[in-house]
């Protein structure tokens, strides 16, 4: 079995058996006709649980033809100009390549004397990442598995910096339209039932910055402890951005930490057009940027970013098996003194080559496009009479719902948004999302592919149309 892993001796079986895997998933790339099969669970379930896993094939190449059968056929390709669903980007081709190496040298990112280089790169492009939002020469960060887990590290930041004697007083403010991890993290913190006070948004689906000063102003004449203000900047639903500058003006008056969630709009830090719609974000205490949504990086890939850096000792703990104290003296970078995770991959690699081969312009030019590729769907939408479209975009996301000619029954309508999702994505044609909006079940579009056209989603918005009015049909023919 020692022939089987990876060292000089096996370097040549090494090289053979990637280019083997690296020609099955182009092929797969290069013919996929749709960005998915329609496959059910009932139909794949059966293939995965017969095989059998205590007795290995014992080739590589067998494998893959296996690989092939549970999976490589029937995957979701996000690559595929009609997957219009959630957050998830085609990659560019320099961050594959920094995985392909990552994940052969293996290193872990938490002690220096496992990573050496590795925890220089991370810590460059954590430099490089502040200085482009504008955080100041004091700024730190680290990477993380993604907006979750970076929001969940701003929030204990935020926590033991308020120095609170009790966890019950304190109160976290963020948006109806905010991600869930808000709430999520603050029960992780240990925090009260009530901790997240949720703020109304208005009719672009932006944090009311005057009902976050009257809550604001509720919290401390209750003598509660506000302790974070959470503004987002990209909205899951919405691609909605909070009004930034006049967030952190309250937070300055209320002396209250402020962190924005930028796991969807940070592809705007690299913009060459579109800039100044994070305008703001330079006064946060802490980010959360998502390079696996808008920067076009493999899952995973994200980091959080701190204003100060001595405030990511509250993530410090010492082992002395791993990164004892005198190791602080003696200057030694150990990126798990930062970290909420121990041992953890090299992800920022991916974003290194990627920023060698093709610079921030390039990122900033893709992400221009698909922001600009909202804006045309959203006046198809907008002029098409069969469907109704919540609000204009501001990033790369459309949030709208087919609107039947002859039916005004809510539920019925919504029913039939309903199949038409379950019923394109069962075609395979082309996988959108949905959410619900005011009560009412709607479909979403999270364009981040560049390949994606006005045509293609044209074509879109009639297949759903086609399928909303099949069921429609059908539910007239049960009645009657």
């Amino acid at each position: 079995m020692r022939s089987h892993l990876l060292n000089g001796l096996t370097a040549e079986t090494y090289r053979r058996s990637v280019t083997e895997g690296v020609e099955r998933v182009a092929a797969k790339l290069a013919t996929a006709a749709s960005p998915f099969t329609g496959v059910t669970v009932d139909g794949l379930a059966p293939r995965v649980d017969s095989v059998d896993l205590d007795r290995p094939l014992g080739d590589t190449a067998a494998a893959l033809d296996e690989l092939e059968e549970v999976y490589l056929r029937d995957a979701v390709y996000f690559h595929h100009p009609r997957y219009l669903a959630h957050l998830n980007c085609p990659v560019v081709i320099p961050a594959v390549v920094g995985e392909a190496v990552l994940s052969a040298v293996n290193s872990s990112l938490d002690t220096w004397d496992q990573s050496a280089g590795g925890t220089l790169i991370e810590r460059k492009l954590i430099d490089w990442t502040n200085a482009r939002i504008g955080l100041g020469p004091a700024a730190d960060g680290v990477f993380t598995s993604g907006g979750t887990q970076s929001n969940l590290q701003a929030l204990l930041v935020a926590r033991e910096e308020a120095k609170a004697e009790s966890y019950g007083r304190l109160r976290v403010f963020t948006s109806e339209v905010s991600h869930f991890s808000v709430q999520k993290s603050a029960r992780l913190l240990g925090l009260g039932p009530d901790a997240v006070v949720v703020i109304p948004v208005d009719h672009d689906k932006r944090m009311h910055t005057l009902a976050l000063a009257h809550e604001l102003e509720r919290c401390v004449r209750d003598g509660l402890t506000p302790m974070a203000v959470v503004a987002t900047a990209g909205t899951t639903d919405f691609g909605s951005i909070d009004p930034l500058p006049e967030i952190a003006e309250l937070c300055a008056q209320f002396g209250v930490w402020m962190h924005v969630d930028a796991a969807y709009g940070c592809g705007l830090l690299t913009s060459l057009k579109h800039r100044d719609r994070i305008d703001g974000i330079e006064r946060a205490d802490s980010v959360t940027v998502d390079y696996h949504k808008s920067f076009f990086q493999p899952v995973s890939s994200s980091a959080v970013l701190v204003r100060d850096a001595a405030t990511l000792r509250h993530a410090t703990y010492h082992a002395e098996y791993l990164n004892p104290r005198r190791m602080v003296r003696e200057r030694i970078p150990n990126q798990v003194d930062k970290s909420l995770q121990t041992t953890r991959r090299f992800d920022a690699l991916k974003l290194w080559m990627t920023l060698r081969v093709m610079g921030a312009d390039g990122i900033g030019e893709l992400f221009d496009e698909v922001c600009e590729l909202a804006q045309e769907g959203w006046r198809l939408l907008a002029a098409d009479p069969r469907y109704e479209v919540v609000v204009a975009p501001s990033l790369s996301t459309l949030v709208f719902r087919y609107l039947p000619a002859t039916v005004t029954d809510p539920a019925e309508i919504d029913r039939a948004n309903l199949y038409a999702r379950k019923a394109l994505f069962a075609s395979g044609d082309a996988v959108v999302a949905g959410t619900k909006a005011d009560g009412h079940h709607y479909l979403k579009f999270t364009l981040l592919n560049p390949e994606t056209t006005a045509a293609d989603i044209a074509t879109v918005l009639d297949l759903i149309a086609g399928h909303a009015e099949q069921y429609l049909g059908e539910s007239l023919d049960r009645a009657s």
